[in-house]
């Protein structure tokens, strides 16, 4: 390994890593922002919160698979089966709308969520090779790439829908023939240019005399339970996760009363703000992690959270407030990812690392399935705002963790 150069392998990850993180935003985007909808005009309003929490649960168990081959074999097998899931997946939702079932509708989404699963995954790669004095702004550069895609994917779905129309498909499957052709893209990309893999080369930087063992979730457990620092940045991803996930998954349903196209339009309006919120300001928030700690910038992010569940909570029907809202929710949720992140992946070493940040994907992505499940029905029973109140409250537990005192964060061997 002594003949690689790696500030410039790292140089060569991050820019190709940048690239396929916009693309990957328009695929994922594109399909989120028409999947509630589209469960809404196929089973109505109740389950409409489903087709994000099955999107949820699907990349989260999709993780478990995708992070045993990133500890077997590296970032790009698990990277590349991460992606081949989120074609499929969108394809089986384009069958789900041309025979009308709800059940494939839902195992389609899952499917879906593997390109949420390596849009995820592919923040820790930025991470592999990082200097410790600036993993945070490297690994909030690779958030932010998807800001590009993103905010632009919403956008993408009237045309997408228009298209597909002309083309005799359903109602809504525009958008996933789109997400299908940019997860395809990204698959082959990955494949061919993520050479040398940057896990394997920091492994053998590291901890070359160590044995590759094969870690699983039960050892990632054991190794967040036994470290203080581990166990704030995973529940602030995950907390981070639910309170942006319940509240965002209904915004396009609490919308409506508007026509078809205007739907779309609105709907494309306000989830971009709430992506640009998620992706625009990362590295601020990266360069903020780096300069004054992981502990304040996950708590800054849990006040803007609550914050906006205020706002949103309190919109009406109001879309100007509404996009407030819904922006502030994305930058709560970059407070809590980028640093708790950034926190759990220094909190453990090399070999166990994958373990664990996989862990953080299925706990995080379990809870913003539970997030995504109950939505619907707290809508449904008593109204948005109510929504938006229990999302508020979910987030104050977390609040009292992260500023309980933590111990002094020493620097696992090797990472």
């Amino acid at each position: 390994m002594s003949s690689i150069d790696v500030p410039r392998l790292q140089r060569r990850t991050l820019s190709l890593l940048f690239v396929t993180q916009m693309t990957g935003g328009i695929g994922v985007a594109t399909g989120i922002s028409v999947g509630a909808l589209l469960a809404a005009a196929m089973g109505g309003t109740g389950v409409s919160g489903l087709a994000s929490s099955a999107t949820v649960v699907g990349g989260a168990l999709l993780a478990i698979p995708a992070t045993r081959l990133i500890r077997s074999r590296g970032r790009r097998p698990g990277l590349v089966f991460a992606y081949a899931c989120g074609v499929l997946g969108a394809l089986v939702v384009v069958a789900a709308t041309t025979t009308g079932s709800v059940g494939l509708l839902f195992v389609g989404m899952a499917l879906f969520g593997g390109g949420t699963a390596a849009n995820l995954q592919a923040r820790y790669a930025a991470v592999d090779l990082a200097e410790p004095a600036r993993r945070g702004r490297q690994l909030s550069m690779v958030v932010w790439a998807t800001t590009l895609g993103a905010v632009a994917g919403p956008n993408f779905a009237p045309l997408a829908d228009r298209y597909a129309r002309r083309s005799g498909l359903p109602e809504y499957a525009g958008p996933f023939v789109f997400s299908a052709v940019a997860f395809a893209i990204l698959a082959l990309v990955v494949a061919v240019a993520l050479r040398p893999d940057p896990l394997l080369v920091a492994r053998g930087l590291g901890e070359s005399a160590s044995p590759v063992r094969s870690d699983g979730l039960r050892e990632a457990m054991r190794a967040v339970s036994a470290e203080p620092a581990a166990r704030l940045g995973i529940s602030a991803v995950a907390v981070g996760h639910l309170v942006m996930v319940g509240v965002m998954s209904m915004t396009p349903v609490h919308i409506g009363g508007y026509e078809h196209g205007d739907v779309l339009r609105v709907v494309g309006i306000v989830l971009s703000l709430h992506i640009a919120g998620m992706y625009a300001l990362s590295p601020v928030v990266g360069w903020l992690t780096d300069r004054i700690g992981r502990r304040p910038v996950i708590v800054g992010g849990l006040a803007t959270l609550l914050a906006a569940c205020a706002v949103a909570g309190t919109a009406g029907h109001h879309t100007s407030q509404l996009s407030v809202g819904l922006a502030l929710l994305g930058l709560g949720w970059s407070g809590t990812m980028v640093a708790g992140s950034t926190l759990l992946s220094e909190s453990v070493g090399t070999v166990i690392r994958p373990a664990v940040q996989g862990l953080s994907d299925l706990v995080m992505g379990l809870s913003g399935a539970f997030a995504g499940a109950v939505s619907g029905l707290i809508v449904s029973w008593s109204g948005y705002p109510t929504l938006t109140l229990l999302a508020a409250i979910a987030a104050v537990p977390l609040v009292a963790l992260a500023l309980r005192p933590v111990p002094a964060l020493v620097m696992a061997e090797g990472s």
